[in-house]
């Protein structure tokens, strides 16, 4: 599954991140990396960006990006 579908409230590990080059490298220096734990907080009222716990600070990302990240769901 991707973090795009991830539900609010719920928590995944990150397996891998993908997308091109430079957007791939900056999801990792955001933090986002294999093994990671995050949670979805919430989403915007009109569904992008969403909103990340990860590494214990909050971070918006795009819809567009979350679906390149693929996770799998983690009970908390």
């Amino acid at each position: 599954m991707n973090l795009k579908e991830l539900g609010i409230g719920k928590s995944g590990r990150v397996i891998t991140v993908g997308g091109e080059k430079v957007l791939r490298r900056r999801l990792l220096d955001m933090g986002i990396t294999p093994g990671t734990i995050v949670t979805l907080k919430k989403v915007a009222p009109m569904g992008d960006p969403v909103e990340l716990l990860i590494r214990g600070y909050v971070l918006s990302l795009r819809m567009e990006d979350a679906q390149k990240i693929t996770i799998e769901e983690v009970q908390t």
